[in-house]
């Protein structure tokens, strides 16, 4: 393993930001894959932390394919993760919005164009990903139907859904569009949490990028589990929200991955100050919940669930 400088940005009142990232193997640019872009990416962070140390233990033993590289950058946007700020600290920009970037450009536009000139010629890009919408998802790998999609390495994470979203114009400053744009077969994860730690969850994670470099011969490893290329494949449009009418205090009644039945009560609101219900939420439909808002309080017209239907 070898801890290399990705990209470094001077700063007038503290130390230089720096992107670091950590090195597996020789040879071919076979994976890169990124962790955190924004300041409460979290489980992000701690999900490539744990890849690290296994890829760590996998080179020790020898199961890196001779001729091939990975990269591991677990953090990229350190100043807004100190201060527990989700988008650039100064002038709150996404620096998931600035992709392929401009080195003269704005702060986060020379960072995207940094940390992308390095990763830009892998063969496969691997991206743990988080969500605008406060929640948890179930485990998936999320795929933009650019022309370079590529479902079936997808499936061989073995994760239990890939989902596939048509392209929206914000969607061409991303990593993830433009690391296909420019050939790399990109892979977006999403496990449950963003802001918390879920160990299990960063672990499957883990487990999914291994069966997938197995796969595709990058390593050489022994790993079960996981839905064995039976992954789901989804279009994001089959995805039915659910949304309440009314603001207050939210409470789920269901989990993520549970099955639910048609008229099923799904969760409750009720008046913050008087503690009286406001609205029951029930299931269109027999199906799976996908996504699950997690905030204590709701705005009015907000998608609080999303499911899979049967």
């Amino acid at each position: 393993m070898k801890k290399i400088s990705i990209y470094e940005l001077n700063s007038l009142y503290r130390e230089p930001m720096r992107v670091e990232g950590y090195e597996y193997g020789e040879g071919e640019k076979s994976v890169c894959v990124v962790g955190s872009m924004r300041g409460n990416e979290i489980q992000q962070l701690f999900a490539c932390s744990k890849l690290i140390q296994r890829l760590k233990q996998l080179e020790e033993k020898g199961c890196i394919v001779e001729g091939k590289s990975i990269l591991v950058i677990p953090c990229i946007n350190t100043y807004s993760m100190n201060i527990g700020k989700r988008f650039w600290s100064t002038d709150n920009t996404d620096i998931n919005r600035m992709f392929p970037g401009y080195s003269e450009g704005e702060t986060t536009q020379r960072i995207a164009a940094g940390v992308f000139e390095k990763i830009k010629d892998y063969k496969y890009g691997i991206q743990f990903a988080s969500n605008y919408m406060a929640g948890s998802f179930l485990p998936h790998i999320r795929m933009m139907r650019t022309g370079f999609e590529d479902v079936e390495t997808a499936k061989k994470f073995e994760f239990p859904y890939v989902v596939v979203r048509n392209t929206r114009p914000f969607d061409t400053t991303t990593l993830n569009y433009n690391w296909q744009i420019w050939e790399t077969k990109a892979f977006s994860i999403f496990t449950t949490s963003t802001e918390s730690i879920d160990a299990v969850s960063a672990k499957n994670a883990v487990k999914g990028i291994e069966r997938m470099l197995n796969a595709e011969g990058v390593i050489r490893s022994s790993i079960a589990g996981g839905y064995h290329y039976n992954s789901q494949v989804l279009d994001d449009e089959r995805l039915i929200s659910v949304r309440c009418a009314e603001a207050g205090i939210y409470e789920n009644m269901v989990g993520v991955g549970d099955e639910v039945y048609e008229g099923q009560v799904l969760a409750r609101i009720t008046d913050p100050y008087e503690g009286t219900l406001k609205e029951e939420l029930v299931s269109p439909a027999d199906g799976t919940v996908f996504f699950l808002h997690n905030a204590p309080l709701v705005y009015a017209s907000t998608a609080v669930m999303k499911l899979v239907v049967e």
